[in-house]
């Protein structure tokens, strides 16, 4: 479809996978993807990307097949990569090594940013990972350079440039790390991997998301496959719309789809749950989402929903 005229200084989602656990493929998986955790995300010029898992490798091959001659240096992308995990599971994790054209480029830095462990980088974890005989080839030989950041969830993280991001320790095995951007009037907060609290919702997440223009929310389960899986990490869009509505978010996109869930599965629950929030929905790979600009007025300005378009 054709995209509007975008404000340069816009804050943009792009998903690249949105799937959980382990990525799928086949005829029932067309529609909404079948890659694991990964998202692009533009505070106008500022990149940020969060997540690693197996939809990183699209991200680099569309960002070199978009520049000239499908040049390794010219794709559009910065010199200086910062990479937010939420945590260090295969799922957000696998693709690190395939992210082309960043790794093969003696001229880029990847920054790492963890804060489940914490306080400790990801750097111990990605050597035992990235090594033989788990992995044939350990990350300090890719020419690009890899720099790993720990810090502690619930802290800002404040880069050189005076880029802020804000962060929120999440529930799920071995901890799970939310983010909230907020940019030229709005807000965006990524709530993945999460299992959700009883009571719900949990007053601290609630706060940290409330107002939010767009809360990209763990939504694997149907309620009746949670009950069997309780204590995994995972949550429900049942409980992301409980927590849009009690923290006045505008609208709600679920993501972490679980791998048995095709595509017709999906469309049912989509059509389930924009009968209670028209305004929620299920991520789709290569799915962008433009919020433009808009003054705040006072701190944060709660702002209508903008739909999500889908680009080929």
């Amino acid at each position: 479809m054709t995209l509007p005229i975008r404000s340069p200084d816009a804050l943009t989602l792009r998903f690249w996978g949105v799937r959980g656990s382990t990525p799928v493929s086949g005829p029932d998986y067309v529609e909404f993807g079948g890659a694991t955790p990964c998202m692009e995300i533009r505070c106008g010029g500022r990149l940020f990307l969060l997540d690693a898992g197996s939809g990183l490798n699209a991200c680099g091959r569309h960002h070199r097949e978009a520049s000239p001659q499908g040049c390794l240096t010219q794709d559009g992308l910065p010199q200086d990569i910062d990479l937010l995990l939420s945590h260090l599971h295969l799922d957000h994790t696998a693709g690190l090594p395939f992210f082309k054209p960043v790794v093969l480029d003696p001229k880029r830095t990847i920054n790492t940013w963890c804060g489940n462990l914490d306080g400790q980088s990801a750097e111990a974890a990605f050597d035992r990972l990235f090594s033989p005989p788990l992995f044939p080839v350990s990350l300090d030989v890719l020419p690009c350079s890899l720099v790993h950041h720990g810090f502690r969830a619930g802290e800002t993280l404040t880069f050189a440039d005076g880029v802020r991001v804000d962060t929120i320790l999440l529930n799920h095995p071995q901890g799970s790390v939310g983010y909230r951007f907020d940019h030229a009037g709005r807000r965006l907060c990524v709530i993945s991997d999460i299992e959700h609290s009883d009571p719900w919702p949990d007053p601290a997440l609630r706060d940290f998301v409330r107002g939010a223009d767009l809360m990209v929310y763990d939504g694997m389960f149907t309620e009746g496959e949670y009950p069997v899986c309780r204590g995994w990490g995972h949550s429900t869009w049942q409980k992301g719309v409980e927590l849009a509505e009690a923290a006045g978010v505008a609208a709600l996109a679920i993501t972490h789809l679980h791998p048995c869930h095709t595509d017709d599965t999906l469309r049912r629950i989509e059509g389930e749950m924009q009968a209670r929030m028209p305004a929620a929905y299920i991520a789709r790979e290569r799915q962008e989402v433009v919020l433009a600009p808009r003054p705040a007025r006072g701190g944060h300005a709660r702002t209508a929903p903008l739909p999500a378009l889908a680009l080929p």
